[in-house]
């Protein structure tokens, strides 16, 4: 039997169960991994300047094709708690990513060792799994079954700590015969499927409500076959969104307080039908359920039994894998409609493209400063749909995803659930990491950006290019917005006159240095006329140098976006809306007044 250290045959049951690539930061306590990563090859591995850094890269790189895994690596103490917020990310949205630490000795652990910090118990409450290896030989299981536990039911992250003489002990190991094991998915059954579609049958005004379970299952087009085989609008969460194109004559707008459009939210009002795959009821989707689910049945399908029923009570609820479920309700469909029972949706799928071109937000402002609903307007000219978008939270997200158009699953890639301030850099950077040949853009707010922009300096160390779209009005300002209710502006502001950039006014930080500092390529724009030569550019800087190429457009200081504080029926709509086409110039369908 080949014999090896434990490090060693971690690394080979990585490469055996397909990682690729892995982002980290070394330290003492897991340099012997580190030896091993580098004897082994096969694992390509990017260097962060942040170890949260590194677990949101790989949660980008994760979510960026199905399949993939992102490895984070980091040392003892700091380096594991510092990947809590990743962890906390990844569990959030379903996502799978492995975090290995390194640990003191196994001796000395209990004894205030240097750096010594139970990173098991603190990373338990956000991980699948989270697991202190005592024991040499139990880590080829341990590792073997995190991919297990990874893959199965509900994906998520798992956290796998490796004192530093474990690391060192020699085990015996044969990498040729490890094999994974076989990953569990709950699976509906064909009379649970009946049943369901016998209740949307009986419905006048259905929608199909697809979540992120859909894309983490790699069943967006299984999705898309039934919604047209049944004739049934859809209406995408966040998550879903690109599940099927924008410009499908069946996407219905999405739904919600903040990141919804003024059509999606009146289609659903005007449903008497919902079924939910693969999603979780978030608040602010839901908004208050008294107004929400008034009126309407609902079925929900999802892989985690524990969540159907979390939110509020449905009519019917099956507990299954996305894409079991489709490939069983496309089966029973095509046999409904080549019997003749299927009901013809036409009139009332067709009333929810009336909506779609009537009801339009404005987004064409001449304005300097500029309105960002204009940076968003040029987005949609400048970058086509075979854009990756990467972002997180903020005024700029909630903005973006009302105006922006995404077409294609794994093309919007937000962290939904949990919204960390600094996600969106190293998100990016893991997410052109692991397709180099797709155009990725990211979308920050200045305060987002500012959070981990040193992660910069990867993507120039690394040569990962994109291109960062970063609106500026020196504010926090979705919580300016949001303390409004309490009538207060506090804490909030971020201008200040910079001594070194007097040009900039009281706009504060200069991106653009900071970015050319770091190794990156810069454009401010402070003119929304020259917001498409400057998306071009950056674009061709990003080729030529392969580097990050950050677009930095000076906004109007104030701006309040559409939203609401409660429910999806009261929308403040703070800003003109469409009332001509010239006013929408990007929408998906011309204005009809």
């Amino acid at each position: 039997m080949p014999r090896m250290t434990a490090a060693r045959a971690a690394v080979e049951i990585l490469k055996r169960e397909g990682v690729t690539n892995a982002f980290g930061v070394p330290g003492a306590a897991i340099n012997p991994f580190y030896a091993a990563l580098k004897g082994a090859g096969g694992i390509d591995h990017t260097l962060a300047r942040h170890v949260e850094g590194a677990s949101h890269m790989a949660e980008g790189y994760t979510r960026t094709h199905p399949g993939n895994i992102g490895v984070c690596i980091g040392t003892s103490g700091p380096a594991g708690t510092d990947m809590i917020t990743g962890l906390y990310s990844a569990i959030g949205d379903s996502i799978p990513i492995l975090c290995i630490t390194g640990q003191a000795p196994t001796a000395v652990i209990q004894k205030e060792d240097f750096q010594a910090v139970d990173i098991a118990s603190i990373a338990k409450p956000v991980t699948k799994a989270a697991t202190t290896v005592m024991e040499a030989a139990q880590v080829p299981g341990v590792f073997q079954q995190a991919f297990h536990l990874m893959r199965s039911g509900r994906p998520g992250p798992v956290l796998i700590d490796l004192p530093i003489d474990v690391q060192l002990t020699e085990i015996e190991f044969d990498p040729e015969t490890y094999e994974p094991l076989p990953a569990f998915k709950p699976a509906a059954t064909r009379a649970q499927v009946e049943k369901a579609l016998t209740l949307l049958n009986e419905s006048e005004r259905p929608l199909i409500v697809p979540g992120g379970g859909i894309i983490n299952a790699d069943a967006s087009e299984l999705l898309v076959e039934f919604a047209e085989l049944t004739g049934t609008p859809v209406v995408p969460t966040l998550m879903g969104w690109g599940i099927l194109a924008d410009d499908h004559e069946l996407n219905a707008g999405m739904v919600g307080l903040q990141t919804s459009h003024r059509y999606g939210n009146a289609n659903f009002l005007e449903s008497d039908f919902v079924l939910g795959i693969g999603n979780r009821w978030a608040n602010r989707h839901t908004g208050k359920l008294d107004v929400y689910t008034q009126g309407r049945k609902f079925v929900h399908v999802d892989i985690e039994p524990t969540q159907i029923g979390k939110i509020f009570a449905p009519d019917y609820g099956i507990a299954s894998d996305a894409k079991a479920a489709l490939e069983l309700f496309v089966e029973v469909a095509k046999e409904l409609k080549a019997t003749g029972k299927l009901p013809d949706r036409g009139d009332w799928a067709a009333s929810t493209q009336v909506r779609k071109a009537q009801l339009q937000r404005r987004t064409h402002f001449d304005d300097v400063p500029m309105k960002p609903q204009r940076v968003y307007e040029e987005m949609n000219k400048a970058f086509g749909p075979e854009t990756r978008y990467v972002t997180t939270i903020g005024l700029s997200q909630i903005a973006g995803a009302q105006m922006l158009h995404v077409y294609k699953p794994r093309h919007w890639i937000n962290c939904g659930q949990a919204g960390p301030l600094g996600w969106t850099i190293p998100a990016a950077l893991g997410v052109a990491t692991a397709d180099p040949e797709t155009p990725v853009v990211a979308l920050s707010g200045d305060y987002d950006f500012q959070f981990m922009l040193e992660e910069l300096a990867v993507g120039a160390q690394h040569k990962i290019p994109y291109v960062h779209v970063l609106v500026n009005n020196a504010y926090l300002g979705l919580i300016r917005q949001a303390q409004r209710n309490l009538d207060i502006n506090f804490q909030v502001n971020l201008e200040f006159e910079n001594i070194n950039a007097p040009e900039l006014g009281v706009y504060g930080v200069d991106h653009v240095k900071v970015a050319e500092g770091l190794g990156c390529k810069a454009i401010r724009v402070t003119d929304p006329s020259e917001l498409g030569a400057a998306f071009e550019e950056a674009k061709k800087l990003a080729a030529e140098h392969r580097v990050p190429v950050v677009v930095e457009a000076i906004l109007e200081r104030i701006t309040n976006i559409s939203m609401s504080g409660s429910d999806i029926a009261s929308v403040n709509e703070w800003e003109d809306i469409a009332t001509e086409p010239g006013h929408a110039p990007t929408a998906i369908k011309p204005l009809k007044v």
